[in-house]
């Protein structure tokens, strides 16, 4: 796997895709205003939806989630679902700008357990947008050469590698208020 170009793409405000559990994902730096926004426009999302943030470890959301807000009897059933499928609804960090947010006081966040992506969260050393690679409304694509058909030079860099096994995209739950955002 090519690293340094992930590397070189990410740090450069560029678009990356890779395969998640179930689908392949889009992504960027979640620092970067500029290329959340290119994201966005590419996908024809609104902001106000906001994004998930994909992680190998915990350690990488720790900035964007406003940990101390986690009730202590609640911190188990939090963390307890990840490494995993499971996108998570945690407080946000006061710090987390609303292009992520989408201007809501809650981040959605995954510690992934789908080894391409941990991979690549790896490498980056850190956590990376993560959003259906698809315009809005259409179906998401499940490879990398689909991905390149459709969005081509938008792409800095693509992963070649098999989505998980999952049939439709991950859950998302509140574990706070124990809601389903999304089955």
């Amino acid at each position: 796997m090519d690293w340094d170009a992930a590397r070189t793409a990410f740090s450069a405000g560029e678009l990356l895709a890779y395969p998640t559990e179930a689908v392949f994902g889009l992504g960027c730096d979640p620092r970067n205003e500029k290329a959340v926004q290119k994201l966005l426009e590419l996908k024809q999302r609104p902001l106000e939806k906001g994004v998930i943030l994909l992680a190998a470890d915990y350690s990488q959301l720790v900035a964007y989630v406003a940990d101390l807000k986690i009730p202590q009897d609640k911190r188990f059933s939090v963390f307890s679902h990840w490494p995993g499928p499971i996108t998570l609804v945690l407080p946000a960090s006061e710090r987390t700008p609303k292009w992520l947010t989408g201007g809501r006081d809650t981040i959605a966040v995954r510690v992934t357990a789908h080894e391409p992506a941990r991979q690549l969260c790896k490498a980056l050393g850190s956590a990376i947008v993560s959003t259906s690679a698809n315009v809005t409304g259409e179906a998401p694509l499940t490879t990398a050469s689909a991905v390149r058909e459709a969005f081509g030079e938008q792409i800095a860099w693509v992963m070649d590698a098999p989505v998980g096994h999952l049939a439709t995209p991950t859950k998302i739950i509140d574990p706070l208020t124990n809601s389903v955002v999304r089955d």
